[in-house]
Formats: C-alpha cells, sequence, structure tokens
C-alpha cells in the first residue's frame, strides 16, 4: 500500500497511482473521489478538476487495470464514460440528501468536514442561475459539491434537475478528460514536451485557474454584505 501523508488528500496523481499490496486501484478510487466531491459534503476539498485532466493524461494506465482496449480513442472515451456515470450518482446523492436534510444543515454547526458559509454561498449561487448552476457549478470548487445539495433543499423539479445532472457531468468529464489526454499527445509528439514530467506545475496552474471564480464570488458578496 502507499506511504500515506495527509497532503496526499490534495494530490491527485497520489489517487491514480494509489495501488493496494501491488495491485492498481487508481481507477476505482478516481471514480470514487469524482462520487465524493459531487454527492457528500465533505468532499468538497478533494480535488476535482485537476483529477480528471490528469486522468486524461494517465488514461491509458487506468483503463488497463479495468480491461484492454485497443484503441486510444475507446479508453478515453470509457473512462470519461465512467467518471460522468459516477458524477451523475455523486449528484442523486447530493440531491437525495439535501431533500432530506435541509433543516439539520442549515442549522448545523460548523466542524472541518462542513462550512455553512459554503452551502449559503451556493444557495445565492443557485437562486441567481436557476438549473444552469447545476451546470456551472461542475467547474467550480466547492460549489460542485453543495449545487445538488441545495436542488435537493429548494426541492428543484427531478426531471429538470436529472437532465442539467446528466448534461453538466458529461460535459465535465469528458472535456478536461479529452483535453488532458490530447494535450499530453499533441505536446509530447510535436514539441517533446512531456507533461508527466511536469504534474506539480500542471496540478498549480489548474487549481489557479479553477479557484480564481471562486475568489471573485466569494469577494464580491463580502463588497456587498460590508456596503450593507
Amino acid at each position: 500500500m502507499n506511504e500515506f501523508d495527509w497532503k496526499n488528500l490534495i494530490d491527485p496523481l497520489f489517487y491514480i497511482e494509489f495501488s493496494i499490496s501491488g495491485i492498481k486501484v487508481g481507477l476505482w478510487l478516481v471514480l470514487f473521489i469524482v462520487f465524493a466531491e459531487t454527492g457528500l459534503f465533505a468532499g468538497f476539498f478533494l480535488p476535482g478538476d485537476s483529477l480528471l485532466f490528469l486522468s486524461g493524461i494517465y488514461s491509458r494506465e487506468l483503463i488497463e487495470n479495468f480491461t484492454f482496449i485497443d484503441s486510444d480513442l475507446m479508453n478515453v472515451v470509457l473512462l470519461a464514460t465512467m467518471v460522468a456515470v459516477a458524477g451523475i450518482l455523486g449528484n442523486m446523492v447530493g440531491y437525495w440528501f439535501g431533500s432530506k436534510s435541509g433543516y439539520y444543515l442549515y442549522n448545523k454547526q460548523d466542524t472541518f468536514w462542513f462550512k455553512k458559509k459554503y452551502l449559503v454561498q451556493s444557495k445565492d449561487f443557485f437562486e441567481k442561475h436557476g438549473g444552469r448552476a447545476i451546470i456551472l457549478a461542475r467547474f467550480l470548487p466547492i460549489f460542485r459539491t453543495f449545487a445538488p445539495i441545495v436542488a435537493g433543499i429548494v426541492m428543484m423539479e427531478k426531471k429538470k434537475f436529472m437532465l442539467y445532472n446528466i448534461v453538466s457531468s458529461i460535459l465535465w468529464s469528458f472535456s478536461l478528460i479529452f483535453a488532458g489526454h490530447y494535450l499530453y499527445g499533441f505536446l509530447l509528439e510535436k514539441y517533446d514536451i512531456n507533461l508527466k514530467q511536469h504534474i506539480e506545475l500542471i496540478v498549480i496552474i489548474l487549481v489557479v485557474i479553477t479557484i480564481i471564480p471562486v475568489i471573485i464570488k466569494f469577494s464580491k458578496k463580502t463588497k456587498v454584505e460590508e456596503i450593507e
């Protein structure tokens, strides 16, 4: 089993390369992380976008532990599809949890795993964008975790929720996994740049890119509250 360090929890490569007694279980761990980040409120701190992008880079290694397909395209399609399904199921659990636990969550005290401010900010985001919030939230850390919970709390129509849920999960998983896979291949073939040798830099860049909209959103809300 891999040697554990707490900082590994935010390291996407740790999950991808994880093994137990020499058996690689990275694919199943990636699917669980996607499910947890989109379905369990405690999963807001887990790597999402960077995990999917790196999964695209390591798609063959991940899929080979599940099945062998002698087709580069089909490997990526299968991986993206499995991730999309995990994301869909995660959102469904989040919606169910929100519909059953809305009152409890709004009255729950803050803990390391739960911050009520994230729930409130996600509710504001949801009220502003409506059903589109489910799609937009997929690409925003923290909001991605709480959007389906809030949808359940406000009792969004189930059919409408499922439509946005499926569309958003497919867009999120396929765009990031395909981007990682084909950018890796393009740079390696055209410029002899191996992205696997620059994983830390890639993760930092992705974290910065994905966290900027969240920071902007939070700062705007803070300014509004100060004015009021």
